[in-house]
């Protein structure tokens, strides 16, 4: 039983969009693996840009001072 966590920053995603990709994940999981779709899961966590850091900053941050540039 496959088991995908996919984590992204809410970012205006659409629901089409999320679908495609759970699709195309199980597929290369059964084109790959060999995996039963049917037994396959996938989970979208979206994450606030405001509980998302790197590069030393909150991603809110980050954007905020990259998008000037």
């Amino acid at each position: 039983m496959p088991y995908v966590n996919v984590k992204m920053t809410r970012d205006g995603v659409t629901k089409e969009q999320k679908r495609a990709l759970v699709e195309a994940i199980t597929q290369a999981l059964v084109t790959i693996l060999d995996k039963k779709p049917e037994q396959t899961h996938i989970v979208i966590d979206e994450i606030d840009t405001d509980n998302w850091g790197f590069a030393g900053m909150l991603t809110t941050e980050y954007r905020a001072q990259h998008d000037k540039v």
